[in-house]
């Protein structure tokens, strides 16, 4: 996508990175002519990095974690302490 001078003024002006800009194109909503990512759906992201970053440290702190399966089925699971 094509930024204009104007917009690149305007990202300045605000202290709008790059990299805000291209993860509201990525993640945020469309509404008519604009992206939006608000203040609620920011939080709600964090809240799900949290829960997702706790989980990779329990994960982390088991060396890891095999599930064996089979088509659907789930056989197994255990911790890896060391990949085999």
């Amino acid at each position: 996508m094509h930024t204009t001078h104007h917009c690149k003024a305007r990202q300045s002006q605000r202290g709008i990175s790059l990299d805000m800009v291209d993860y509201v194109l990525a993640h945020g909503s469309q509404e008519k002519d604009k992206i939006v990512f608000g203040k609620k759906e920011a939080k709600q992201r964090l809240a799900a990095l949290d829960r997702e970053r706790r989980l990779l440290m329990k994960i982390n702190d088991k060396g890891g974690v095999v599930v064996v399966a089979d088509g659907e089925a789930l056989i197994t699971t255990y911790n890896c302490s060391q990949r085999q």
